[in-house]
């Protein structure tokens, strides 16, 4: 019911074409202040904060959000699914300019723009890419002026039913009110996990680095996915994927200094797979990934990692990340066709198949 009256006010403020940022932002808060304290009141959370506070603190956590335009560099293997040309988001987090995204988007990146509220255009850098978490860094090679960097908050004590706002930078960037539907742990089809994911409903278009806010202007999120079980597994609801800063926290600085993290090196196998009845599936096998030259072929059931039975992603892939080095022999008991098989597949260093960023 929350879900349907957010989209309600949604479409009836519709952005006007010729209304500034600033003033779309305002008009929009002014018509679901009232959902804003409702949302919050059935969600138990803190105390609701006063009306024009709330408007202050969104308007304020806009005005740090940007836009990013990446080219790939040419023969990048992350083009085929990601694209030569990639356009997202970004937020302002330290008062250098830095800028923290979605990882995805600067893989094999040759240019990085950052396009700002005003339509300035910036060449930047690209700092840091951490495979674990998905987090990216951006540094403006030129300042920033008058973009204040916005305060990291925590989700931990965020509920279910809280009203948010999301935000999409650069020239036609907008905002939009969400609202926290569900907290779970996701398993990706692309050798991903994080144990704990922010799923909001209704959804955005662009959600690529898109930030996600709470009512105190603080940030929460960052876009990584379109979804169409927000709520859970066997519950359709569109919604998006936001990973927390939670997980920002314990590797910023080392992400800073060394341009990536020790939990990024683990081993890949060069897999999509899915959950299917209770066993792990072999959807997809990359071309030039370690598992096609063990002979691992799509349709393929993994039963076991190295002799421990596996019936989730989560579980494969923990399993797998337990090395502690990334080129580690992994051996996969599997169901090929009738026949049960062990294979023995020498694990890779996924970042060093990839053309790194100027920068890092």
């Amino acid at each position: 019911m929350r879900t349907f009256l957010i989209a309600r006010f949604l479409n009836r403020f519709a952005r006007p074409g010729a209304a500034s940022p600033r003033r779309w932002l305002h008009r929009l808060l002014a018509g679901l202040l009232p959902l804003l304290a409702w949302s919050s009141l059935q969600a138990a959370t803190a105390p609701a904060l006063p009306a024009q506070a709330i408007m202050d603190a969104l308007t304020r956590a806009n005005a740090s959000v940007v836009g990013l335009r990446i080219g790939v560099t040419e023969g990048a293997r992350s083009a085929q699914s990601l694209g030569k040309e990639r356009m997202g988001s970004g937020v302002v987090i330290g008062p250098d300019g830095l800028i923290l995204t979605i990882g995805y988007l600067m893989l094999e990146a040759q240019t990085i723009q950052v396009i700002t509220q005003d339509n300035r255009v910036l060449p930047a850098r690209a700092v840091a890419y951490d495979l674990a978490t998905g987090f990216g860094l951006v540094k403006p090679l030129l300042p920033l002026r008058g973009v204040e960097p916005v305060p990291l908050a925590s989700a931990r004590e965020l509920q279910p039913g809280e009203a948010l706002m999301a935000a999409t930078g650069g020239a036609e960037g907008d905002v939009s009110m969400t609202q926290l539907v569900s907290k779970r742990a996701f398993s990706g089809y692309w050798e991903y996990h994080i144990d704990t994911a922010l799923f909001t409903s209704p959804p955005i278009g662009n959600h690529s680095g898109a930030p996600l806010f709470n009512q105190r202007g603080e940030l929460l999120g960052i876009g990584s996915l379109f979804v169409l079980d927000a709520m859970g597994e066997n519950r359709r609801l569109p919604g998006n994927m936001f990973v927390p800063v939670d997980l920002l926290r314990p590797i910023l600085a080392e992400m800073q200094q060394t341009g990536s993290t020790r939990l990024s090196r683990r081993p890949w196998l060069g897999l999509t797979s899915s959950e299917q009845g209770g066993r792990v599936q072999v959807v997809r096998v990359s071309e030039e990934g370690p598992a096609r030259t063990a002979g691992l072929m799509p349709g393929d059931f993994v039963l076991a990692v190295d002799g421990t039975r596996v019936t989730t992603l989560e579980a494969f892939y923990k399993k797998l990340w337990e090395r502690p080095e990334p080129t580690g022999m992994v051996e996969l008991t599997i169901l090929q066709g009738a026949e049960v098989k062990t294979l023995r597949i020498q694990g890779v260093d996924r970042m060093s198949t990839l053309q790194k960023p100027a920068g890092i």
